[in-house]
């Protein structure tokens, strides 16, 4: 039994391959759901998939929106937040002496500076009913490095070190923040790797094989009920054993 049935939920970058996971496995859990992103078709889909569920589309780079955002999500969602998934994030790669502080501030503000303001505005709504959990998206590249990624590896290996902090500044208020990294998974943007690169990828992996969605979103389900009561400041790893943490 997890516990999630009638919780409110908010997923951001729901209109992507993870993010229809998770929102599906939400669903499948009796969750009420507010989906968010940048694709109203994508989020229309959904929405029709899933008839129940609450949509809105939005940006969340728009760092002077983003707490009118969660107070128009938490309304939709009767009043209450008890948990958001920060999905949403991009990628800008470039070998680092031709990076542009455009392509790294860019993917800074939206992967880093976003989550924080999103986990900000959700903590205050969570204080009300000292209950929460916050659950932030990182990736495995985050603990790894990348070639080509310094921006989004800085971006998500941030968001780690930020997570364990307001979890040790708000576990006495009964919010529990913690990560999930997903390694490689198989969504539209891994189908676009060559099949040589693929297969140089999977060969680092132990399980020898893609991620699929769905195994990061059963771990949202376990750390978003309260199986996971006395978890936090920890990130879980989905990876097929290509990092070990």
């Amino acid at each position: 039994m997890n516990n999630l049935k009638n919780k409110n939920i908010i997923v951001t970058g729901a209109s992507g391959g993870i993010g229809n996971s998770i929102v599906a496995k939400l669903y499948e859990n009796g969750v009420n759901i507010l989906a968010t992103g940048t694709r109203i078709d994508k989020l229309e889909e959904l929405k029709k998939k899933f008839n129940n569920i609450k949509i809105i589309k939005f940006d969340i780079s728009q760092h002077d929106k983003i707490e009118q955002f969660i107070n128009t999500a938490t309304e939709n969602l009767g009043g209450s937040l008890d948990c958001i998934v920060n999905n949403a994030g991009i990628t800008k790669d470039n070998l680092t002496i031709r990076m542009s502080l455009e392509e790294w501030t860019k993917v800074i503000d939206v992967n880093l500076t976003s989550t924080f303001l999103m986990c900000k505005y959700s903590i205050k709504k969570m204080l009300k009913k000292k209950f929460g959990r916050i659950i932030n998206i990182t990736s495995v590249v985050g603990h790894t490095g990348n070639a080509g990624q310094a921006n989004y590896t800085a971006s998500k290996a941030g968001i780690v070190a930020m997570s364990k902090s307001l979890a040790i500044e708000y576990a006495k208020k009964g919010i529990n923040v913690n990560c999930i990294s997903p390694g490689f998974i198989s969504t539209a943007m891994t189908d676009q790797i060559d099949e040589k690169h693929k297969e140089a990828i999977i060969a680092k992996i132990p399980s020898n094989r893609l991620g699929k969605p769905e195994d990061i979103a059963n771990a949202v389900i376990f750390l978003g009920s309260e199986n996971s009561d006395y978890i936090n400041g920890e990130t879980i790893h989905v990876n097929g054993g290509m990092y070990l943490g």
